[in-house]
C-alpha cells in the first residue's frame, strides 16, 4: 500500500526541507506548489491559478498513490476540511494518509523568510509581515487524532469528500485513484 504524507504547515516551516528528506528516504513522488506555481507564473503567487495548479497536483499524486508510489504533498494545507477531504478520498483509493505538522514560531518564520528572499528570491514569493500575521491566524493546526491517522469526520452538510475537494481545488479528479472493474464486455478506457 502507498502512503501519501500531507506536509502541513505555514510558509518557512520546513515543509519542503521535510519533502526532500522523504522523497529521498522513501522514495517518493514529490509535488510542491510553490515550486510548480513559480515555473509557471514567475515572481506571482496568483490565488485562483494556484488552485488550479494544486488540483491538477493532487490528481497526479492520487493516480501515483493508486499505483503504488509514495507521494509527498508539499502544499501547507491550512485548514481541518482540507485534511480531512484528502484523507477520505486518499483512503478510498486503498492509500495510507500520513498528516505531519511542522510548527515554527513567528520570529524564527521571519527571519527564515527574509533570509529566503535576500538568498534565493527566484525560489520563493515576497511574503509581507501583515501576511504572515494573517495567515497564522487563520491556520488550523492539526489535533492529536489527525496526527494519529483517527477517523475522517463527516463531510460539511449535503456534500461528499470527494466533492468538497472538488471544489476546493479546480481541477482535481478525486475518481482518478479509483479503477472500474473491467470485463470483456467493457470497452476500454484511456
Amino acid at each position: 500500500m502507498a502512503t501519501a504524507f500531507l506536509l502541513v504547515g505555514l510558509p518557512a516551516a520546513g515543509k519542503t526541507s521535510r519533502a526532500r528528506v522523504l522523497e529521498r528516504e522513501r522514495p517518493a513522488l514529490r509535488l510542491t506548489t510553490d515550486a510548480w506555481v513559480l515555473r509557471l507564473f514567475g515572481g506571482a503567487n496568483p490565488a485562483p491559478e494556484r488552485d488550479v495548479v494544486e488540483g491538477l497536483l493532487l490528481t497526479t499524486g492520487l493516480r501515483a498513490a493508486a499505483l503504488g508510489v509514495d507521494v509527498v504533498l508539499d502544499f501547507g494545507f491550512w485548514s481541518r476540511d482540507e485534511r480531512d477531504a484528502l484523507r477520505h478520498v486518499f483512503g478510498a483509493a486503498g492509500v495510507s494518509c500520513v498528516v505531519e505538522h511542522l510548527v515554527v514560531e513567528a520570529d524564527v518564520q521571519r527571519g527564515r523568510v527574509a533570509r529566503r528572499w535576500r538568498e534565493r528570491p527566484q525560489d520563493t514569493f515576497p511574503i509581507s509581515d501583515d501576511e504572515l500575521v494573517e495567515w497564522r491566524a487563520s491556520f488550523e493546526a492539526p489535533d492529536e487524532s489527525e496526527l494519529a491517522g483517527g477517523p475522517v469526520p463527516a463531510p460539511p452538510a449535503g456534500q461528499t469528500w470527494a466533492d468538497w475537494a472538488s471544489g476546493r481545488w479546480p481541477g482535481f479528479d478525486p475518481t482518478v485513484g479509483t479503477f472500474p472493474r473491467v470485463t470483456q464486455d467493457t470497452p476500454e478506457r484511456v
